[in-house]
């Protein structure tokens, strides 16, 4: 905070003694001290409080970034989906499957057909 050699404290405390006194001196040097403790709690408090808001609105601009960028992700899967139209290849997907079971329900209950293996099913020829 301040920048004092050993020369400019011993003139300070030089300075003190003539002024206060031998008597008084050591009382006012406790309350000085804890002045300058109190100062200092003080700006390093200050400091914190300042340096946590830069924080803060670091998180805050941060936030809002990732609000935008997810925004237009919302934005570009909502127009893939326009352009795709979904609801219309869904609904086409499930009539095909309808229609699949359809089929297959119909073949079930029409009967087999079947070939005797010991009828010849083509005509012979001579060799």
């Amino acid at each position: 905070m301040f920048d004092f050699g050993f020369a400019e404290m011993l003139v300070i405390g030089i300075v003190a003694l003539l002024v206060i006194g031998p008597e008084r001196l050591p009382s006012v040097a406790r309350k000085a001290g804890a002045y300058f403790a109190r100062v200092r709690r003080f700006v390093t408090n200050v400091r914190a409080d300042v340096e946590r808001e830069f924080r803060t609105e670091e998180l805050q601009e941060m936030l809002k970034k990732q609000q935008d960028e997810l925004q237009s992700l919302k934005d570009v899967v909502n127009e893939t989906r326009k352009d795709a139209d979904l609801g219309s290849i869904e609904q086409s997907v499930r009539q095909a499957g309808e229609h699949i079971m359809a089929d297959d329900s119909q073949a079930k209950d029409q009967p087999v057909k079947t070939t005797d293996a010991s009828s010849p099913s083509t005509p012979k020829t001579r060799s």
